[in-house]
């Protein structure tokens, strides 16, 4: 489904947005209903369904909006400073964001993304433009690199940042000396090793 086709839609559209990033603030995405969000914005749910089709390509929108304000967040880290300085910045700016917006960021990866149609488009091109940040800025540290092993790289990097933020927000990271391991360093010693290997291959293919 494209944009949302109704009587002054936009304006419908930025209310339900707006009281959907209410409601995440506060409450996991699994306690959000559509009776519960008509009910916020002052419509009937019948009104929503003809705006978006179903309740499940209103919460797309709502991880078009999160995609949205990660890549507000990440487009200023790679505008100056060196690669690898970039990269930190970046994997500790998506942690924070996580932090920040635990809900939001959930239902980005615990609700199923559009499988087809505009809202898939949309989706997978923003996601691939933040990949290719990370692409980019490896292939600036290590020129060697080719597109596909830059592209396998990029993706395992940011497997395992993701991987660590996950861990980092369920506490399932453990313990050293009775202080609770912290993300922020972990991602660290991950980019720094990465890095340091990568600087070193005299055959990166």
């Amino acid at each position: 489904m494209a944009r949302p086709r109704q009587h002054a839609p936009e304006a419908l559209h930025a209310q339900v947005m707006a009281a959907c990033d209410a409601w995440l603030q506060e409450h996991p995405a699994h306690t959000l209903s559509l009776r519960a969000l008509a009910r916020e914005v002052g419509c009937a749910p019948s009104t929503l369904l003809k705006l978006y089709g179903s309740f499940g390509n209103l919460l797309q929108h709502v991880n078009i909006e999160t995609l949205a304000q990660l890549r507000a967040v990440i487009e200023p880290l790679t505008e100056s400073a060196a690669p690898e300085q970039r990269l930190r910045a970046l994997a500790r700016a998506y942690w924070q964001f996580a932090q920040r917006d635990a809900y939001r960021w959930q239902l980005l990866f615990d609700y199923p993304l559009a499988q087809e149609g505009e809202l898939d488009q949309r989706q997978s091109d923003m996601i691939e433009a933040l990949f290719l940040r990370v692409e980019a800025t490896l292939r600036e540290y290590q020129p060697a690199l080719d597109d596909l092993e830059a592209r396998r790289l990029g993706r395992t990097l940011w497997g395992s940042v993701h991987g660590l933020v996950q861990l980092g927000l369920n506490e399932r990271l453990g313990y050293w000396q009775g202080q609770q391991l912290e993300v922020g360093e972990l991602l660290d010693q991950l980019l720094h090793t990465t890095l340091a290997g990568l600087k070193y291959r005299s055959d990166v293919t």
